[in-house]
């Protein structure tokens, strides 16, 4: 799965300044239209989005285009990738976080914060953390070139393993004896951002295929390849935009909130990133297992926590401060990840993906 050095090349090679820009841009129009994005925020089902969801849709599809679902039995192969990921997601990351979010918020910084909220802040960085990351995960694995196939089949086990764990780790870490699961957001979400878009990927595939011209296959590709970083910006935009006065009126309290988060996302990515390199992984099965383990799955948090907690509580804002730095930060790990291949590469006796 190389990439050609002409392919997105203005996008790529600038996209740290592009989303920084979308950043700007969506706070800015937040602060100066919020009567805009309050109605475009509204268009939801189940507390998902339904334009963010569209926009989620043209960055995967181009990616699951990719992916010949008959080659998914040979993902096997990858077994050490896929233990890792689940280690870290399901053994490591919400414990980690519970770990990081009582240190920094419950106690470092716990003068700084609103004292009635500190434990719901607590609440909502447990969430945010017990829900890995479906969708954009595609994303991330395409921009370091991972194997499509490993990813696919991994975020697939995820989802499964998340409607059984989900509840009973996060009622674990918060001391709660009933969890509300926004049942209709987790089923929608996997619905929406994985099944829908893979049917229609393999569809397509299929027909583009029909005639046994593999060229035509790649040159739609390529055609379509660049939708997938424009809608990429665009969803920046419009989720900084969707927060852009809370940003402005409360910095202090996101810049806070965000700390635990950016710790806990390089060393889970770092853990899984060493720990498939121990293991002997090949690089592009390492890359995606890394942002796997480190990437959250924000709809299903921000809805469990105004399940849980209410609209304006703690909990909403922590797991709201995980999405607006979803995308920079994992677009760093990225970078790392596609910097830090020759070194790791460097490691004698692994694998040689197919």
């Amino acid at each position: 799965m190389s990439q050609k050095a002409g392919d997105m090349g203005l996008f790529e090679r600038y996209l740290s300044l592009w989303v920084a820009l979308c950043i700007v841009v969506g706070i800015g129009l937040g602060h100066l239209l919020p009567a805009l994005f309050q109605t475009v925020g509204g268009l939801e089902i189940a507390h998902i989005n339904l334009p963010v969801a569209v926009l989620v849709w043209l960055m995967i599809i181009p990616m699951l285009l990719k992916i010949d679902l008959k080659a998914l039995k040979g993902v096997k192969q990858y077994w050490r990738g896929v233990a890792v990921t689940l280690f870290v997601n399901w053994g490591v990351k919400p414990f980690s976080m519970a770990l990081l979010g009582w240190f920094f918020i419950g106690y470092l910084f716990r003068d700084l914060l609103p004292a009635e909220q500190i434990d719901s802040y607590i609440a909502g960085l447990i969430i945010l953390a017990a829900a890995p990351c479906t969708a954009m995960v595609f994303v991330w694995s395409h921009l370091m070139r991972g194997e499509p196939h490993f990813t696919l089949s991994q975020v697939a086990l995820n989802d499964v393993i998340m409607i059984f764990a989900f509840a009973p780790i996060v009622a674990l870490l918060l001391g709660l004896s009933a969890i509300i699961v926004p049942w209709d957001t987790l089923i929608l979400s996997v619905l929406l951002y994985i099944v829908v878009p893979l049917v229609i990927a393999n569809l397509w595939r299929g027909q583009l295929l029909k005639h046994g011209n593999p060229a035509r296959l790649e040159k739609t590709i390529q055609r379509i390849q660049p939708f997938s970083l424009v809608a990429l910006l665009a969803t920046l935009v419009l989720l900084f935009g969707f927060q852009g006065q809370q940003i402005i009126a409360a910095p202090l309290i996101i810049a806070l909130l965000a700390v635990p988060i950016l710790i806990q996302v390089f060393f889970n990515s770092g853990l899984a990133y060493l720990l498939n390199r121990q293991l002997r992984s090949p690089h592009c099965v390492a890359g995606p297992s890394a942002l796997i383990g480190a990437s959250n799955f924000f709809e299903l948090a921000v809805a469990t926590a105004i399940a849980l907690f209410g609209f304006e509580s703690g909990a909403a804002l922590a797991t709201v401060v995980g999405v607006l730095i979803e995308v920079p930060v994992m677009l760093l790990a990225v970078h790392v990840v596609n910097r830090s291949q020759d070194w790791y590469e460097r490691c004698s006796g692994l694998d040689s993906p197919e």
